[in-house]
C-alpha cells in the first residue's frame, strides 16, 4: 500500500505545472549526504510519518459483491493511515527553490481527493478514494525543526503533504448463499400435538399470514 502511495505521489508531482521539466523525484532521506550528491535541481518527497487514523476505524464486516451484485465474500473495512511526506526542494540559488515549490502547490492543491480511477490496482480494488493535504497544519507530535535535526541536516523551507490512505483488513470469508426458500411454520395443537398439515410457509419477497389454533 505505502509503496503504491510513493508511486503515485512521483507521478503527480512530475505532472501539472512541472510536467516537462525533468525534475527528478527522489524518495530518498535528505541528509547531508545526499544533498552532496545533488547535481541538478531536484524534489525530494521523504516520508517521515505513518499513523493510523484511528477515528475512521469502523467494525463490522463488509460485503463483497460480484458483477451480478451478488454478496459472495465478506471482508472486514478498511483501515486508514495517514502518510506525511515532507517535500523539499533542491537547486543552487534559494529563489529557484522557491519556484519549484510554488509548482509543487500548484500541482497538488486541486488534487485533494484521488478518485480509485487514478490509483493503481491494490488500492483502486477498495474502491475508496484517497485524499491529500498540502500544508495544512501539523498535527504530528515531531516539530519540523526535529525531523531536520534527525536527519543531520539544516532546516530548509518544505511542504507538508497528508495522504489518508486505507488499508485492506484481512481475511476475506465466503458469504453463504441467497436465500431462495422460505420459512415453514408447523402448527401445534393445544395439547402439544404436531398438525399433520405439511406447514405452511413464505418466500423471502412474500410474507404470508400464519393461521391461529384456538
Amino acid at each position: 500500500m505505502i509503496h503504491e502511495v510513493d508511486e503515485v505521489l512521483k507521478g503527480l508531482l512530475k505532472s501539472g505545472a512541472l510536467a516537462g521539466s525533468g525534475i527528478e523525484v527522489s524518495l530518498d532521506a535528505p541528509t547531508r549526504d545526499w544533498a552532496a550528491r545533488r547535481n541538478a535541481p531536484a524534489l525530494n518527497a521523504y516520508l517521515y510519518d505513518i499513523r493510523e487514523e484511528v477515528s475512521r476505524r469502523e467494525r463490522g464486516a463488509v460485503p463483497v459483491a460480484d458483477a451480478n451484485g451478488q454478496v459472495v465474500k465478506r471482508r472486514l473495512p478498511p483501515r486508514w493511515f495517514r502518510l506525511s511526506y515532507l517535500i523539499t526542494a533542491w537547486t543552487k540559488q534559494p529563489q529557484d527553490e522557491h519556484r519549484l515549490l510554488s509548482a509543487v502547490l500548484a500541482t497538488l492543491l486541486p488534487r485533494e481527493l484521488l478518485p480509485p480511477s487514478e490509483l493503481p490496482p491494490g488500492l483502486a480494488s477498495l474502491g475508496l478514494s484517497v485524499s491529500m493535504t498540502v500544508a495544512g497544519v501539523q498535527t504530528e507530535s515531531r516539530s519540523l525543526a526535529e525531523i531536520w535535526s534527525a536527519l543531520g541536516g539544516e532546516l530548509k523551507p518544505s511542504l507538508d503533504l497528508v495522504v489518508i490512505v486505507p488499508f485492506p483488513s484481512f481475511p476475506e470469508y465466503d458469504a453463504g448463499p441467497p436465500v431462495t426458500e422460505g420459512a415453514v411454520v408447523r402448527i401445534h395443537s393445544v395439547d402439544g400435538a404436531q398438525d399433520d398439515s405439511p406447514g405452511r410457509g413464505h418466500r423471502p419477497h412474500q410474507i404470508e399470514r400464519g393461521r391461529r389454533t384456538r
